[in-house]
């Protein structure tokens, strides 16, 4: 890219700044996923976007900022809705039932495990991508379940002397068995009889060791 490249590309309009942005940021999610990081340039960003490469630079200065625009875009994503717990629902079994099937089916998604490789891929080099959307997805959603357990513990519902740790073995134990084949592109998406198996056998599980014996 010139110098007057840089210089001469008109500032985007407010109204369409929003619009435009999303529209290179999908363009430059497909070239990461089809080509993968390193592979990919901006110039394959910009055809894919239908954008020219002045106006790529408007909005993005470098191929780095462009993927951290994708990366949060996928911890809003992460962030949203399957962990929002209501602390005054005590039937802990139907709740965790009802949530660990949504959170199986969020991870399931094949677009979303396709940006999870992307991610994957890169944080070695870009420590502070893998940090954000550890944060924003497992760190989050551990912190989340975790805070409902609590709220049950002081409800007399369960005894846990950890409930982060309580937390993190809940996920884990929904995704078991479906999580790795997707990651590593091993086999399709569960089926919703075999979330409904799995994530099942989870919560009854949990409720065997952790609910209070009456």
């Amino acid at each position: 890219m010139s110098h007057a490249e840089t210089i001469d590309a008109p500032a985007p309009a407010a109204e369409d700044d929003n619009a435009k942005r999303r529209q290179i940021v999908e363009g430059a999610r497909a070239v990461f996923l089809a080509n993968g990081f390193d592979a990919a340039s901006m110039a394959d960003i910009a055809k894919a976007s239908g954008v020219s490469k002045g106006t790529l630079y408007v909005y993005f200065k470098d191929k780095d900022d462009l993927f951290g625009a994708i990366v949060r875009g996928e911890c809003a994503m992460q962030a949203e809705g399957v962990f929002d717990f209501d602390h005054a629902d005590h039937d802990v079994e139907a709740v965790l039932l009802r949530h660990g099937k949504a959170f199986v089916r969020s991870f399931a998604d094949p677009a979303r495990m396709s940006s999870l490789r992307a991610v994957i891929a890169v944080c070695e080099r870009m420590p502070e991508i893998g940090r954000k959307v550890y944060e924003t997805g497992p760190m989050h959603g551990t912190a989340r379940v975790a805070a409902y357990l609590k709220s049950q513990v002081e409800a007399g519902v369960l005894a846990i002397e950890d409930c982060e740790v309580a937390a993190a073995q809940f996920i884990e134990s929904c995704h078991a068995t479906m999580f790795k084949p997707i990651l590593f592109n091993f086999g399709p998406p569960p089926t919703d009889a075999r979330i409904d198996h799995v994530v099942g056998m989870a919560v009854r599980m949990f409720i065997a060791a952790y609910r209070v014996k009456k």
